[in-house]
């Protein structure tokens, strides 16, 4: 992929946005984890540009979490990224946020599991192992905490994410302390730039217009609704 790829994703409490140029991160910048911070996404989008000394028009691509996690989030880095693609007329990329978060960590051989808060003990996840290639080792899904354990008792991945650093103690009771990757590191916004550049075909957005994020289940407010109306 030639020229300027701008990244952004805000799948979590917080977010991230990160600038690639020939396959190197020029910039980033991550969000703080607080109420709110997807909203600052575009001034965050500014800062990077003009740090990794661009204007937006240099952009060439764009590619950004798409799901699951926070559904005010995902639908803030949604459109964003969709009036970016259609102001500059440039090509549209969406991984999954967990992939970036995993690709942001990846180590050749060993899976890596992205975790991402979905309340009550519950969990978004995906797994996947990176080598010569990509392999899925399981699928994006929502579980309860505890059926990690029954799903990798017998090759336990590296865990990240929110969902891992906030349920460090339980994962690190079940496979070690050396399960749990360190929250400093790369962004998943820097994952994401990784990925639009290993797997672009895979990621390639047909109609940027019609894309929505990949939610994973319906919303909190939405299930209550739901229940309101089975009773």
């Amino acid at each position: 992929m030639t020229g300027p790829v701008l990244a952004l994703d805000s799948s979590t409490l917080g977010g991230s946005v990160a600038v690639g140029v020939d396959g190197r991160v020029v910039a980033e910048r991550v969000l703080p984890d607080q109420a709110g911070a997807s909203g600052t996404l575009l001034p965050n989008v500014d800062e990077a540009l003009r740090s990794a000394g661009l204007a937006p028009g240099d952009v060439a691509a764009l590619v950004v979490g798409g799901g699951p996690g926070s559904f005010t989030g995902l639908r803030i880095a949604a459109a964003t990224a969709k009036a970016v693609v259609r102001v500059r007329g440039v090509p549209l990329f969406a991984f999954s946020g967990l992939m970036g978060a995993a690709a942001a960590r990846r180590e050749d051989g060993r899976a890596v599991c992205a975790l991402f808060d979905a309340r009550n003990r519950e969990v978004y996840a995906g797994c996947w192992r990176f080598g010569g290639g990509v392999e899925e080792a399981m699928a994006v899904e929502a579980l309860a905490l505890d059926e990690l354990g029954e799903r990798f008792s017998a090759d336990p991945p590296l865990f990240t994410g929110e969902g891992a650093w906030m349920h460090r103690e339980s994962l690190a009771a079940a496979f070690g302390a050396e399960a749990v990757a360190p929250e400093e590191g790369p962004s998943i916004a820097v994952g994401l730039l990784w990925l639009a550049g290993a797997l672009p075909e895979r990621g390639r957005v047909a109609d940027p217009a019609a894309w929505e994020p990949e939610y994973v289940r319906s919303s909190g407010a939405e299930r209550i609704a739901a229940q309101g109306r089975v009773r």
